[in-house]
């Protein structure tokens, strides 16, 4: 049985571009992985504290020396890379916050970058074996001969974070000029099935 972590980001609900592209892409993988499972990480429902200087002191504490209240610190860290290396695929949906992914998703990727489990000490990955696919909104578009090019941050970003935990089987689907959905430019059905031949072609890889 494959297992599907779904991370989902934006607090839009239905008006959420990357939502909808999602929920497309989750509906052709389960057409195609009759077996599978899905675990569905929402922060925007379930919002995760920042990285304080407790966290912190906890993280650097060496395993066997931690004490209850550092393990506490600790404990939805251990859940969420727990859920990742669980997973044999992760799937991350989020929209471009300021040409960078939203500081949900950052807060979620401060508690699974963690020496020992999902980075050797060395600085190699451990999350290994696994593929991801990024499902990216945008606003502007930063395709070739784009005069913002050099502003596509945020999937870059997403790929350089799973590359250092292991996860170098990376895809991405990225929902560029979403804002044509706001502005009725053009309708929110019409946009996701743009993406349709793609999604359906990762989803069956």
């Amino acid at each position: 049985m494959t297992k599907l972590l779904l991370i989902e980001t934006s607090p839009r609900g239905e008006a959420s571009v990357s939502r909808k592209l999602s929920a497309r892409f989750i509906s052709e993988w389960e057409a195609a992985h009759a077996d599978g499972e899905i675990v569905t990480r929402d922060l925007a429902k379930d919002a995760l504290p920042h990285v304080t200087i407790d966290w912190l002191g906890a993280y650097f504490t060496p395993q066997q020396a931690l004490t209850d209240d550092q393990k506490a610190q600790l404990a939805l860290s251990d859940e969420l890379v727990q859920e990742l290396l669980d997973a044999d695929e992760i799937v991350i949906s989020t929209p471009v916050y300021n040409y960078n992914i939203p500081a949900a998703l950052k807060a979620w990727v401060d508690h699974i970058v963690r020496k020992g489990l999902t980075l050797g000490l060395d600085g190699s990955g451990l999350v290994t074996g696994k593929k991801a696919t990024l499902i990216v909104a945008s606003g502007g578009s930063y395709g070739p001969g784009s005069p913002i090019a050099d502003r596509n941050i945020a999937p870059q970003y997403i790929r350089l974070i799973l590359n250092v935990i292991g996860i170098t089987d990376v895809s991405l689907i990225h929902g560029e000029a979403a804002k044509n959905v706001d502005m009725g430019e053009t309708t929110m059905e019409a946009f996701v099935d743009s993406y349709a031949p793609q999604m359906k072609q990762l989803a069956n890889a």
